[in-house]
């Protein structure tokens, strides 16, 4: 069989959670996001690869779990990850946090509160980070994903 035609086979959900992880993160507003059918057309056009609707709504809702190394390739190229990020848990927790940052940093007052937080010193720093925390918990958005991340690190 051809390398590239070489076919993975993803725990059962994993991979509809991924791609539809992915493509909720493209398309954050509901009203905004696309349904299958457009959405392969879209990959269509910015990838120049083949993808059927069906084939597409097949992996996004679990009913398909192999998938061939091209089709991994034209996802991860439409999403802007690594093909790794659909096998590897390793990797996709590093790309989730890299997309979130990157999702946080489109909103201009986020963008402007960490730009005028440079060059402030660690104790200020860190008095900023107990008032965030705080102002979510208020908000009760609970912790933020990298704070999440970092308090088992930070405790051990």
């Amino acid at each position: 069989m051809d390398p590239e035609q070489r076919k993975h086979e993803v725990a059962d959900g994993v991979l509809a959670e991924k791609i539809n992880h992915l493509r909720d993160r493209l398309y954050p507003d509901p009203a905004d996001r696309p349904g299958y059918a457009k959405l392969a057309a879209r990959i269509r056009e910015q990838t120049g690869k083949p993808m059927s609707a069906t084939y597409l709504w097949e992996l996004a809702s679990g009913r398909k779990r192999n998938i061939t190394q091209d089709t991994l390739a034209t996802l991860a190229e439409f999403f802007g990850v690594p093909p790794e990020y659909f096998l590897d848990d390793v990797v996709t927790s590093r790309v989730d946090a890299q997309l979130e940052l990157v999702t946080a940093l489109r909103n201009q007052k986020v963008r402007s509160i960490a730009l005028r937080a440079e060059g402030l010193s660690d104790d200020t720093l860190d008095a900023l980070l107990v008032m965030v925390t705080e102002a979510r918990r208020i908000e009760r958005l609970g912790p933020s994903a990298d704070t999440a991340r970092r308090e088992p690190d930070e405790s051990g």
